[in-house]
């Protein structure tokens, strides 16, 4: 892991944790405590599993007379990490209704208070630069559980059947009444050998190394995400009770589950396309036809591009991490990725119209939603994992996941890059994900 950030690291740690705070503010005890599914945590945790993360990773093997805050937190805040000790489990973390919400917050000013003593006087040399890097770390682990806060309260709030909001904002523009997009402009690529991977300055995480080759054959990407009107017409042409269209997998899960749209969408009566609506961080909103779609597992995502293959007689297809990395590196350049993000007050745009779905839009691989691919998580060839703990961070989940890329509306922008590999489950759908196609050339 590497850390080569301009902004001073006191500054740059206090600002990445007052970001998790701000995402709590208005929220209830309640609210904060509740977990609404096993794959989901209480914000609450959120807020004290990254902060044992810092009391783990940087206090502990850096300061001086290091004591714990709480020996209990040890092991009750813990996520997965063995080599750490013992946890408490994950699908009871909805149970710990103490320490309260005001004792995790006096916990994080604790530990934030005794992280920026030490990044005030750090270490001479070599310790001075492992520091550094374990506070890289754990910035880094804060802003995917800043992603992780607004998912989970997404599915929390959609448990609710008032459909709260989060927050409150002016209304969006909602493109219900427009016709869906004409058929999305495509970008060719040569392919070739190529490299993928992390390479350069910068801070990365183990599983974007080591770069290294590959080859691809020419190939082409839809220059814009599939949107609602487009997964309308999927659903109009029986896209859900065709079983041609699915892996054996995906609609023996379709079936299990009952799945007849995307998550969060539901029929409401009022403006709407078809009576259907979505459920977002603002309450219920009808769709927006030229928006993306999002909150789809990889199965309807890999469904969709059979159907869709089929219907235009080409080859289309979901890309390989590979090919949407050379993609991307091909057209991002220096510098931060350009996309819809959740910086700022961005996030009061969230559950609206995520980005440009146009088809004359130039190829905007960054932010929006995460986009699946068809490429299984695995290693890179010649991966090794981090030394220590930290090094059950990605490595042990390398099996029965697939690859998502380049970030979504509810990822900080300075988070994302190329070669950032995102991973889960198939059936996972309480993510900000959607779908980008592919096409073979040749």
């Amino acid at each position: 892991m590497m850390a080569a950030m301009s902004e001073p690291p006191a500054q740059r740690h206090a600002r990445v944790r007052s970001q998790s705070l701000a995402l709590a503010e208005g929220l209830s005890e309640a609210d904060c405590q509740v977990q609404s599914m096993p794959d989901a945590s209480p914000l609450k945790w959120h807020l004290a599993h990254t902060t044992w993360f810092f009391e783990t990773f940087v206090l502990e093997p850096f300061e001086p007379g290091y004591a714990p805050h709480h020996p209990a937190y040890r092991v009750l805040f813990n996520s997965y990490y063995q080599g750490v000790g013992e946890r408490h489990p994950r699908a009871q973390r909805g149970l710990v209704t103490r320490p309260g919400l005001a004792e995790v917050r006096a916990w994080r000013a604790a530990v934030d208070a005794r992280v920026q003593a030490l990044l005030r006087a750090p270490p001479a040399a070599a310790d001075g630069a492992a520091l550094a890097a374990a506070v890289e770390l754990g910035l880094q682990h804060e802003q995917q559980h800043q992603e992780l806060m607004l998912t989970d309260l997404l599915h929390l709030f959609a448990c609710n059947p008032l459909a709260p909001a989060w927050r409150p904002g002016p209304a969006p523009a909602i493109g219900a009444g427009e016709a869906a997009d004409p058929a999305p402009a495509w970008c060719p690529f040569e392919g070739g050998l190529v490299e993928i991977g992390h390479a350069g300055a910068g801070f990365a995480f183990d599983n974007e190394t080591p770069r290294h080759r590959q080859w691809l054959a020419p190939y082409a990407l839809a220059r814009r995400l599939v949107t609602q009107g487009e997964w309308l017409e999927f659903m109009a042409a029986g896209g859900y009770r065709e079983p041609r269209w699915w892996l054996a997998a995906g609609w023996d899960w379709r079936q299990a589950q009952g799945i007849e749209a995307p998550q969060y969408w539901q029929r409401a009566e009022g403006v709407g396309a078809g009576g259907w609506h979505r459920f977002t961080l603002r309450g219920l909103l009808p769709l927006d036809l030229p928006a993306p779609v999002a909150h789809l597992s990889l199965y309807e995502a890999d469904a969709y591009a059979r159907w869709r293959a089929a219907c235009e007689g080409r080859p289309l297809r979901l890309p390989t991490e590979a090919e949407w990395e050379h993609a991307a590196a091909a057209g991002a350049g220096p510098g931060l990725a350009e996309g819809n993000f959740a910086d700022g007050q961005a996030w009061l745009a969230l559950p609206a119209r995520a980005g440009s779905a146009k088809g004359d839009a130039p190829l905007q691989l960054f932010g929006d939603l995460w986009e699946w691919t068809a490429s299984s998580y695995g290693p890179y060839p010649g991966f090794r994992p981090w030394a220590g703990a930290v090094g059950e961070y990605n490595g042990k989940f390398m099996i029965e996941q697939s690859v998502l890329r380049g970030g979504s509306c509810a990822t900080p922008r300075e988070h994302i890059r190329a070669s950032y590999r995102n991973f889960f489950p198939a059936a996972t759908r309480w993510q900000f994900s959607g779908l980008r196609l592919a096409c073979d050339l040749g």
